[in-house]
C-alpha cells in the first residue's frame, strides 16, 4: 500500500482538483493495488513497472477497458500531479473504450420491476432514478428540500462533473415521495438516511434489491440503476422531447452523448424509410 505521507499528499492533490469523493477514493484503491503488486514504493518503480503492471491486469485479471481507464487515469494523476514525475506516465495510452449501445427496458418492463421491488424506501429511489433520469448516487442523496412540489420539479444538487441541474417531478413519483415521507419521517437533509445517522443510503443497497426484483419479475436483461437512467432517456426520446431538452435534464455536457438514444429509439429507427423501399418509386429517384 502507499506510504502514509504519499496517500496524504495523493488525496490532498485530489481534493485541490475538486474530485469528487467516489472518484478520490478509487484512485487512491487503484494506486494501492499497484504499489501492493510489487510490494515496493511507487518513487522505485518507473515506466516498465507501470507497463508491466497494466499487462498483468489486462492479460491475467482480465480487466475491462473501462477498469484498465481507471487504472491508468490513477497512475497518472500519482505519477505527474502528486510524484511530479510525468515522464514515467506519459507515454501510457488509455485504452480504447468499445462502444456499445445501451440496454433499454420497455415502459411495461419498467413498471413490472418497481412494482417488484418489496422496500418502500428503495422503491422510491428506483422510481426517482427513472422518472428523474438520476444517477444512482444523485438519488441516494437528495435532500427533502431538492423536492420542489409548487414547480414540479426535483433538484440535483452537485451531480456528476460538480454540476446543479434541474429535473422534472413526476406526479406519480411526488405521491409516492409523500407516501414514502409519512412512512419514514426523514429528516430535511437526507430524503433516503442510511443505517447510519450521518449517512445516505448506500448504492450497493438499492443495487441489491434492483437485482432481486428483476430475478423475481424473470427478465433476462442485465438491469442496473443506469439502465433506468438510459431507459428514461429513450422514453423520453420516443415520446417526441427534443434532444437538448434530454441533454439539460441528463446533465450530459456534450450534445453527441445524448445522441446515441436516437440510435435505439424505435420512433427513430422506424420512421426512417429504407433505401430498399425507395427503389423503382418517385421518391427512389435520388439514389440513380
Amino acid at each position: 500500500m502507499l506510504t502514509e505521507s504519499t496517500r496524504a499528499r495523493m488525496v490532498a492533490d485530489l481534493e485541490l482538483a475538486n474530485y469528487a469523493a467516489g472518484t478520490i477514493e478509487n484512485y487512491v484503491r487503484c494506486a494501492d493495488t499497484f504499489v501492493a503488486h510489487y510490494m515496493r514504493v511507487p518513487a522505485e518503480l518507473g515506466e516498465t513497472e507501470v507497463r508491466c503492471f497494466l499487462l498483468h491486469l489486462r492479460k491475467v485479471k482480465k480487466t475491462g477497458p473501462s477498469g484498465l481507464k481507471m487504472f491508468v487515469a490513477a497512475l497518472r494523476f500519482l505519477y505527474i500531479r502528486t510524484l511530479q514525475r510525468r515522464q514515467v506516465v506519459e507515454t501510457i495510452p488509455y485504452p480504447r473504450i468499445p462502444k456499445s449501445l445501451p440496454i433499454v427496458l420497455s415502459g411495461s418492463e419498467v413498471e413490472q420491476v418497481l412494482g417488484a421491488i418489496e422496500s418502500m424506501r428503495h422503491r422510491t429511489i428506483l422510481s426517482a432514478a427513472y422518472g428523474g433520469g438520476l444517477r444512482i448516487s444523485e438519488a441516494c442523496h437528495l435532500a427533502c428540500t431538492d423536492v420542489d412540489s409548487k414547480r414540479m420539479v426535483l433538484r440535483v444538487h452537485q451531480g456528476k462533473g460538480k454540476k446543479d441541474r434541474y429535473v422534472m417531478l413526476s406526479e406519480r413519483l411526488l405521491l409516492l415521495l409523500r407516501e414514502y415521507w409519512k412512512a419514514a419521517k426523514p429528516g430535511p437533509e437526507r430524503l433516503f438516511p442510511g443505517d447510519d445517522a450521518d449517512g445516505f443510503v448506500g448504492a450497493a443497497t438499492v443495487r441489491a434489491a434492483l437485482h432481486r426484483a428483476v430475478e423475481a419479475c424473470g427478465l433476462s436483461k442485465r438491469v442496473t440503476p443506469h439502465v433506468l437512467r438510459h431507459s428514461f432517456a429513450t422514453h423520453l426520446l420516443e415520446s417526441g422531447t427534443d434532444l437538448r431538452t434530454i441533454q439539460a435534464v441528463l446533465g450530459h455536457s456534450s450534445i453527441r452523448t445524448t445522441a446515441r438514444y436516437t440510435h435505439i429509439s424505435k420512433r427513430h429507427i422506424a420512421a426512417t424509410k429504407s433505401p430498399l423501399d425507395l427503389i423503382g418509386t418517385a421518391a427512389g429517384e435520388v439514389l440513380g
